[in-house]
């Protein structure tokens, strides 16, 4: 299984109630995607957090992972969350499965 970890930072602009709206709105179209298995998103706790948003995802496996890059909802997400409220990500993939050789992750 391949746990998919998105970090963003924000624009200066964003608000907090913009800030539950992106949570909202993350949960909403990405769960619509078969390929997803879970997805949780949320803010910082800590003010001084480099990283003020994230968005964490599972997937079966990395096959399903490049078809869910592919899926208009996650694109639609890209262009509305994304794009639209944040400067910058950290993007990691880790594999979640004991023993398993990433390689046929």
């Amino acid at each position: 299984m391949v746990h998919h970890v998105a970090l963003y930072k924000l624009r200066p602009d964003v608000t907090p109630e913009i800030i539950e709206e992106m949570i909202r709105k993350t949960r909403s179209l990405l769960l619509k995607i078969p390929e997803v298995l879970s997805v949780r998103s949320g803010k910082k706790i800590d003010s001084s957090a480099d990283w003020p948003f994230f968005v964490s995802l599972d997937f079966e496996s990395r096959h399903k992972q490049a078809m869910f890059r592919d899926d208009p909802i996650y694109l639609k997400f890209l262009e509305e969350v994304v794009r639209a409220h944040t400067t910058e990500n950290l993007l990691l993939d880790y594999e979640t499965d004991p023993g398993r050789n990433v390689k046929y992750s």
